[in-house]
């Protein structure tokens, strides 16, 4: 009796006596192939550019006239930026504020001595007067911290430009702010936000930041 063959799934055990033709790729599967490469692309540069140069949106009136509101600004990671200093512009966490950062300019580092005249509206720093051509408003309004202050090291004190509109290192709340809450150091104004002033936007400020 011939014995009977039975196929258990081995395709070697298998005879095909032609060929099946080949399946036709679907459609659009060309797009797919093309544009791959270029979403892994984009996906890799989001969560470099997340990492250490996010992009951060201002909110509210505390940066006039140097930044207005809902300018978007890209930000450089304290690891990559250096040395924060004088005039520098940083976004900071403050517990103050919850999880909302803060963006405002670095007047004194630590170890310096920051003192305001609010009668005249002129900040110095160990005894010399401040030039600030970047204010909106002299420095007139007092929020409690008591002056001549001392910055701690390792700590920044922070003031907006549009002084006299600004919740900053004058409020006892807020101080000094320690080196370790800066998120990151302004770098690029990347698009205005309207004018607060009417007008529009004006995209001549668009570029590098001082």
């Amino acid at each position: 009796m011939e014995e009977e063959k039975l196929w258990t799934g081995d395709r070697g055990e298998l005879s095909v006596e032609e060929e099946l033709p080949e399946e036709e790729d679907p459609a659009g599967y060309w797009l797919y192939e093309l544009l791959r490469p270029l979403v892994t692309a984009l996906a890799i540069m989001t969560v470099l550019l997340t990492a250490f140069t996010p992009i951060v949106s201002v909110s509210g009136e505390s940066m006039r006239e140097t930044l207005q509101d809902d300018d978007r600004i890209l930000l450089l990671r304290p690891w990559l930026c250096g040395e924060i200093g004088h005039g520098d512009i940083v976004v900071v966490r403050q517990e103050l504020f919850d999880k909302d950062p803060i963006i405002k300019r670095v007047i004194a580092v630590g170890g310096e001595t920051v003192d305001i005249d609010f009668t005249l509206g002129v900040v110095s720093v160990d005894g010399v007067v401040l030039e600030e051509p970047y204010i909106r408003e002299l420095t007139f309004l007092d929020e409690g911290v008591e002056f001549p202050l001392t910055v701690e090291e390792g700590h920044l004190f922070l003031l907006g430009d549009n002084r006299n509109n600004s919740t900053d290192s004058r409020y006892p709340d807020i101080g000094t702010v320690p080196l370790d809450r800066v998120i990151g150091k302004a770098a690029v104004l990347l698009f205005p936000g309207e004018n607060a002033e009417g007008g529009g936007r004006d995209f001549s400020r668009m570029g590098l930041m001082n």
